[in-house]
């Protein structure tokens, strides 16, 4: 299944606040990402109904497998194209921000590429 930039960005961030914190809500993705709680409701919602993520009977939410994993590969766009933009002297904040928008358009061949000249310097 294919998900929408937004959906991605969801991934991304219960990834995020699962690496950081024992367990995560919708709540704290909210917040994380300046949301309102119907939107996050939402999505969570759609999450769920595509398999990427379940909800358990405290309202905790967890990845499956697919989820992780389609997670795991955006945030590792993200970080790549942020050092790529920081070696090019564009301060962290703002190479943080545009990596979030380039992440969910970039091609694998181009950031296939952007590693290899990383490695490579």
């Amino acid at each position: 299944m294919n998900l929408q930039e937004s959906g991605e960005m969801y991934l991304e961030t219960i990834l995020i606040l699962s690496n950081e914190h024992p367990t995560v809500r919708s709540l704290d993705v909210a917040e994380y990402r300046n949301f309102s709680k119907p939107s996050v409701s939402r999505a969570m919602k759609l999450l769920r109904d595509g398999g990427y993520i379940t909800v358990d009977k405290d309202g905790y939410l967890h990845l499956t497998e697919i989820g992780r994993e389609m997670a795991e590969k955006i945030y590792d766009r993200h970080r790549v194209l942020e050092q790529f933009l920081m070696n090019l002297g564009v301060d962290e904040d703002t190479a943080s921000q545009d990596a979030c928008r380039m992440e969910h358009v970039i091609s694998d061949t181009t950031l296939t590429a952007i590693k290899n000249y990383l490695d490579s310097n």
